[in-house]
């Protein structure tokens, strides 16, 4: 039997939306979120300068192990968000980075906190953070609601997944990567906002 034209060009949309949702969901990008005023420099890190940051919205919630957090609570603390998914081979790749930066940067006043995004469950969000030893939370937010409803027009909002945010002391959005970090990129994320008296 074969398939007249209307069901296969419906078929082949489909399958063209779908491809264009999977690129996305993995280390994409999307649209922009309005006059940002950001610069990217040749690392393809965004950054805004102090007097143009932007802060987030409310990012508050249940995190993987089903306690509450608010970010509001980091304010005066420099916050490394990182935005992620067990199922997501970038995400595996930076893993280890963060949780050394992590590890060496909280005696100077840098908390990380993770978006973990798309798993539909805790058990593979929970199996990677062991398998990593990550030692920071991670709000739990399978259906997105946190990253699109915490970061209003005009920021610099995660638009990949992995993307990574860093909140200067007054809970403001001074710089974006929306790629895979190592070490030393996610250094030069963290240090000059570190560097801000």
């Amino acid at each position: 039997m074969s398939l007249s034209r209307a069901p296969r060009a419906a078929l082949l949309t489909a399958v063209i939306v779908a491809g264009g949702l999977l690129l996305s969901a993995c280390g994409g990008t999307s649209g922009g979120g309005g006059n940002t005023k950001f610069l990217t420099n040749t690392g393809g890190i965004s950054t805004v300068e102090r007097g143009e940051r932007k802060a987030t919205g409310e990012l508050s919630g249940e995190t993987l192990e089903g306690d509450r957090l608010d970010l509001a609570d980091l304010k005066g603390k420099i916050v490394v968000l990182n935005v992620w998914g067990s199922w997501c081979p970038p995400c595996r790749a930076e893993a280890p980075h963060f949780v050394k930066v992590a590890n060496e940067y909280k005696a100077k006043g840098v908390e990380f906190v993770g978006i973990n995004t798309r798993d539909p469950n805790k058990s593979p969000a929970l199996a990677f953070e062991k398998d990593y030893d990550v030692p920071y939370p991670s709000f739990y937010d399978p259906a997105g609601k946190l990253i699109v409803g915490g970061f209003p027009r005009g920021t610099l909002p995660p638009q990949s997944i992995p993307s990574t945010l860093v909140l200067d002391r007054e809970g403001k959005i001074a710089a974006r990567s929306l790629q895979a970090l190592d070490e030393k990129r996610l250094r030069q994320m963290i240090d000059p906002v570190l560097a801000e008296k």
